[in-house]
């Protein structure tokens, strides 16, 4: 496989294995350190990607196995979590800081989810992937996915609908 061909496979997909470890890493650093790490090693096997039916599931399992090590390796408790991808103009700077805030405490939130439901989560409401995809990324059945994403939401949900009750976070 040549480098040419090599890079119209893999670089579709470059920007969601990078979400993908940053959601897992929290840290831009380590994430941006992954997806390095992920690219070399497709890199080294070039010659076998041609066997996989799905390069980018295949790409995404990599990802969250070697985020996975990561984290069991090296706990990354202190890093702070910043979202960058949400922009909106013309409003004001109180509506501004509102979303932001929203969107922080909603992370927080994803942030505390077990690990299999943050990544089902992740994939799903965020990547966009359809169920046989994040069924293949977290070697799980359909059934067991919708179940973890439902638990998940849920959770999400009962915790915002406490914060806007009560105004507590």
């Amino acid at each position: 496989m040549k480098q040419s061909d090599f890079l119209k496979v893999v670089l579709p997909f470059k920007d969601k294995v990078f979400r993908l470890a940053k959601r897992l890493l929290v840290s831009t650093e380590e994430a941006e350190d992954a997806t390095q790490e992920l690219f070399l090693k497709l890199w080294k096997n070039k010659g076998k990607l041609t066997e996989y039916k799905n390069v980018e599931a295949f790409a995404m399992t990599m990802t969250k196995n070697y985020c996975f090590d990561r984290l069991k390796s090296k706990q990354a408790g202190n890093l702070t979590l910043v979202h960058s991808n949400y922009k909106e103009k013309d409003t004001s700077l109180e509506k501004k800081v509102e979303n932001n805030d929203a969107i922080s405490h909603v992370h927080k939130l994803i942030e505390r989810l077990p690990e299999q439901q943050r990544v089902i989560i992740q994939l799903r409401d965020i990547e966009q992937y359809d169920f046989d995809e994040i069924c293949k990324v977290v070697d799980m059945k359909p059934t067991a996915v919708r179940v973890a994403l439902s638990r998940a939401r849920k959770t999400i949900r009962q915790e915002l609908i406490k914060q806007h009750n009560y105004g507590v976070s």
